[in-house]
């Protein structure tokens, strides 16, 4: 892609700010919605100097480690055994088709060769762009790659640090500056969308920190992030690239997709959702024990079966499963992590056609299970044991069946239609552990 230099960028900002307030998005990013949606599962990584520290990824707040302290970490933060292929490889197996990295988390560290920050990757002992070698693995590999980027910063004095809620702690003591700030921001976002080839989308977090108060379900903030200018930054150098911001709020205008976290759309079991469910494609995301960073003493796994029941009902709602890992300080995923996201890849590679590609919200979830779709193929999922054990009840169901089989054994099932609902028989089936799918074929 054609560089674009910063001063011309700026100098523009003014007419692109109109143009996010008429957005209208590319044949390209329609496109890409709609593969985003078909593709269903992907890797979150959360990496950076706070997993040196084995404590997650929001220690330096947590613990109040002031920013010179803090500073220290790029001395001994070295992922020496970091190994690409390896990274997109695992995500590969695992059936994931997109991967979304952390370039730049709250602690400020970016994990790319930025030029308007020293406190990056590039000067530890690493000495590497860990994001270019991602990137170009993934592009190689064919795997989408999507960049988080955080708003805040408990690292720069530049940010309004007086008004936000975290990273009070730190030591900063001069005066924000935040049109500083926000140019800083659209410079690195430049950066990513230039030097680093196709972008599936930037992933934003942090919009939080700034609300007037917890319950505040508008993007009322105490600061204006001009998002107008930065998401027309982003659509005029990628027109393609999506973007989502992890604001807990419904999405703005600019905005191709929407997050959830922690929570399926909908649902309010965290705190974070909460949200109306807008009409973009959807994302929930989730971590694989507790945490996002490394966490030495987080040894609350999640079963692979439980885990595939999260897929499974998210993708029931029409979302999809963004499943995290925290790296090691060392570069390497940690191996419970992957020999679940192996047992994950087991059962995709087997179950996968009634996620890929499939919708949601076909019909209610059901005491039993969820449905997904594609086309005329509907996926009946028990992953729940039914009252009646011979066989399970689909109520209001006004689609008419044609064929009804268990899915990958192409066993017949007997099935009965009336007007309060439509019955299918479970004789002579033993129920799979984790999802037992019935495939209907309707006219």
């Amino acid at each position: 892609m054609k560089k674009i230099t910063l001063c011309l960028l700026f100098s523009c900002i003014s007419w692109m700010g109109t143009l996010a307030q008429t957005y209208k998005p590319s044949e390209g990013n329609i496109k890409n919605r709609k593969e985003f949606q078909d593709d269903k599962f992907g890797m979150f990584i959360h990496f950076g100097p706070y997993s040196v520290l084995g404590n997650g990824e929001w220690i330096m707040t947590n613990q109040n480690i002031k920013v010179t302290d803090y500073g220290r970490l790029i001395n001994v933060f070295n992922p020496q055994d970091f190994d690409a292929k390896k990274w997109v490889g695992i995500a590969k197996s695992a059936g994931m088709k997109y991967i979304t990295f952390t370039t730049r988390h709250h602690d400020g560290f970016s994990n790319f060769d930025t030029k308007l920050s020293d406190w990056k990757i590039t000067n530890t002992h690493f000495k590497r762009d860990l994001l270019k070698e991602l990137a170009d693995e993934c592009h190689k590999q064919g795997i989408k790659l999507f960049c988080y980027y955080s708003l805040l910063d408990w690292t720069r004095t530049d940010y309004q640090y007086e008004t936000g809620k975290t990273g009070k702690g730190t030591g900063r003591t001069q005066k924000s500056d935040w049109d500083s700030y926000i140019h800083f921001m659209k410079g690195q976002l430049t950066e990513i969308l230039t030097n680093y080839g196709e972008i599936g989308g930037i992933w934003f977090d942090g919009h939080w920190d700034q609300l007037n108060n917890d319950s505040d379900k508008t993007l009322t903030s105490k600061v204006n992030w001009h998002y107008d200018e930065i998401y027309a930054l982003i659509h005029s150098l990628q027109p393609d690239c999506m973007i989502s911001n992890n604001h807990h709020l419904t999405p703005i205008q600019g905005e191709d997709f929407q997050a959830f976290e922690k929570d399926l759309p909908g649902g309010n079991t965290t705190g974070f959702g909460g949200q109306s469910v807008s009409q973009l494609p959807l994302e929930t995301c989730e971590t694989m024990n507790n945490s996002w960073g490394f966490n030495i003493n987080d040894r609350k796994y999640k079963s692979t079966k439980d885990l595939l029941h999260y897929m499974i009902n998210a993708a029931s709602l029409n979302a999809n499963f963004l499943l995290n890992v925290g790296p090691m300080a060392d570069g390497t995923i940690q191996p419970e992590f992957v020999e679940t996201l192996k047992e994950i890849g087991i059962w995709m590679d087997k179950n996968g056609n009634s996620i890929y590609e499939t919708r949601g919200n076909v019909m209610k979830p059901q005491d039993w299970g969820v449905f997904t779709a594609k086309n005329k193929t509907w996926f009946a999922h028990i992953i729940n044991t039914p009252k009646q054990t011979e066989y399970i009840f689909i109520p209001e169901m006004k689609q008419k069946i044609k064929k009804c089989y268990l899915m990958n054994g192409k066993k017949k099932l007997q099935f009965k239609q009336q007007p309060e609902g439509t019955f299918i028989y479970l004789n002579g089936i033993t129920l799979d552990t984790i999802d037992t799918i019935i495939e209907m074929q309707i006219q």
